[in-house]
């Protein structure tokens, strides 16, 4: 009998049938991805798989049998015995996962104890071995902490470990490195693969990433509108994929080894910093998050900035906007020195939701920009409302969208959103922070086509901060690896990448996933097991 038995998965809400069909098994053991765009259903395949759908108003059809527990099924009392004690899930977002109240000790032993029966002291041992296990360093110490004192890359190692402390058979990782950097990114994926083939659990992997799938997995299926479009062995299927749409997913997957073509850049220098320094914390606490940073952005060229979490990338590009002000240095604009925010300098941020007032319509958002430089007089709210109708359909939405709200889009449309928004102030720079990280290939290809016709047709120069080195590679003329707040490497990016002077520099790109499960597998056993994230 397989691990994961799914035969003819339907999954309906209102009158959207999510997913439409489904069939695959999973035997003990064995590792299989669901890769697709947003909205294709794998999210709610992986919910399937635990009931979580149960109570929400979903129609479930079809049969679901995970570990010999039918899910469909099954009561109350055997869904909570299979979940967690035989199969268990670890979320793209662990600070939602995560009670920020509770130490991540106390919140693995709890698990234990509800599906054990075990004693305190027994639970405390047990959380403090699977911490350990998943390579957070002194485990002891760190089971007291909260999950606000740990980076992005611990708290998804607490996750997995949470979900290892009862030794399930089936993992399901939904999303697990989306937020995370190249190298952390490796890192986890390691842990997974060494995880699978120590304890022999069964692993179902979502991802959008088709590169993540290469790196991890045995079989892929690929989804989309709910159904299964193609399905087999990882190696096939990205080697020579049958379906078309299967090979428009892997067209859309940036390249690290792809340079750039066709640059609008010139030699007028429109940004210029010079020995920035932003400091946190006071006394003995202070930390520099930016320290001695140079840099020149150029008319109509990108500057990919790179760098793992807490390199000083999202801090630097505040800066260079005006959002925080410089400890120490400066930033020269069109050759004067500027402090402030400047209108000609705008930013596109990672998450449009939280950038956006869900309580305003998008094109009073886009408005703001417009009203903020004095647009009045007679007939001055025609005169904006058709400004911002032009700028919704120059970033490919429709005008007639102006009075919908942020809930009403897709992740790709209100990153659209937000670019128009920050065109509104007739910028001469944009400061992109991670503006695609979240957004599934298509989607990221489509809003990256977009900057780059944005830049050719306005002159403008960006900023593309980004913890994605395939991604920057796409889009930047010269590019600034940053490390500790400090710059490691800065020039023309080809020569960058491809003979990049710094040890940290190619440890970034040797974490990059790869397309071919043969080199990400010669990778990985170069790489040996990661001590901590």
């Amino acid at each position: 009998m397989s691990l994961v038995e799914v035969t003819d998965l339907t999954v309906g809400f209102g009158s959207l049938r999510a997913v439409d069909g489904l069939s695959f098994d999973l035997d003990k053991g064995a590792a299989l991805a669901l890769v697709g765009e947003s909205g294709s259903g794998k999210s709610t395949v992986a919910g399937a798989l635990l009931g979580l759908h149960r109570g929400t108003g979903a129609r479930v059809g079809g049969t679901v049998r995970v570990a010999g527990t039918d899910v469909q099924e099954a009561t109350e009392q055997e869904l909570r015995r299979l979940r967690g004690a035989k199969a268990a899930m670890v979320f793209q977002d662990p600070l939602s996962s995560l009670d920020p109240y509770y130490a991540i000790g106390d919140q693995i032993a709890e698990v234990y104890r509800v599906h054990t029966r075990a004693s305190r002291r027994a639970a405390r041992a047990r959380a403090v071995e699977v911490l350990d296990r998943v390579g957070i360093p002194d485990a002891a110490r760190r089971a007291r902490s909260r999950p606000h004192e740990f980076s992005g890359g611990m708290r998804q190692r607490a996750l997995i470990a949470m979900a290892l402390a009862c030794e399930p058979d089936l993992l399901i990782a939904d999303e697990p490195t989306t937020a995370l950097d190249v190298t952390v990114q490796a890192q986890i994926l390691d842990l997974l693969h060494t995880l699978r083939t120590e304890t022999g659990m069964g692993l179902l992997l979502v991802t959008h990433d088709v590169g993540v799938a290469a790196e991890s997995v045995d079989e892929v299926l690929v989804m989309r509108h709910g159904r299964a479009v193609e399905h087999g062995p990882v190696g096939t299927v990205l080697a020579a994929p049958r379906e078309p749409y299967t090979r428009e997913l892997l067209d859309a997957v940036p390249r690290v080894d792809a340079r750039r073509t066709g640059s609008p850049a010139t030699d007028e220098i429109v940004l210029e910093a010079t020995g920035l320094r932003r400091e946190f914390g006071r006394g003995k606490r202070a930390f520099a998050a930016v320290d001695d940073v140079s840099l020149t952005v150029r008319r109509g060229e990108t500057l990919g900035v790179v760098g793992e979490s807490g390199s000083g990338k999202t801090t630097l590009g505040r800066m260079l906007v005006g959002l925080l002000e410089p400890t120490a240095g400066g930033i020269r604009y069109a050759g004067e020195p500027h402090t402030g925010v400047n209108p000609a300098v705008q930013m596109v941020f990672q998450d449009p939701v939280s950038s956006l007032n869900p309580r305003r319509s998008v094109g009073e958002s886009i408005a703001d920009p417009l009203r903020a430089r004095g647009e009045r007089g007679e007939g001055a709210e025609e005169r904006i409302r058709a400004r911002v109708t032009e700028l919704l359909e120059r970033v490919g939405l429709e005008g007639a969208h102006h009075d919908r709200y942020p809930h009403e889009f897709s992740g790709g449309q209100r990153q659209r959103i937000g670019i128009a928004r920050a065109l509104a102030a007739d910028p001469r720079v944009i400061v992109c922070d991670e503006p695609v990280s979240a957004l599934d290939v298509t989607t990221q290809a489509q809003v990256v086509a977009l900057l780059g016709e944005l830049q050719r047709e306005l002159g403008l120069a960006l900023v593309f901060i980004a913890h994605d080195l395939a991604v920057v590679r796409q889009v930047s003329d010269r590019l600034a690896v940053m490390r500790r707040g400090r710059l490691v490497e800065y020039g023309p990016a080809d020569e960058v990448y491809d003979s990049p002077r710094e040890a940290y520099t190619r440890q970034l790109l040797a974490a990059v996933p790869a397309l071919d499960p043969e080199l990400a597998a010669r990778r990985r056993a170069a790489r040996g097991e990661p001590a901590a994230a």
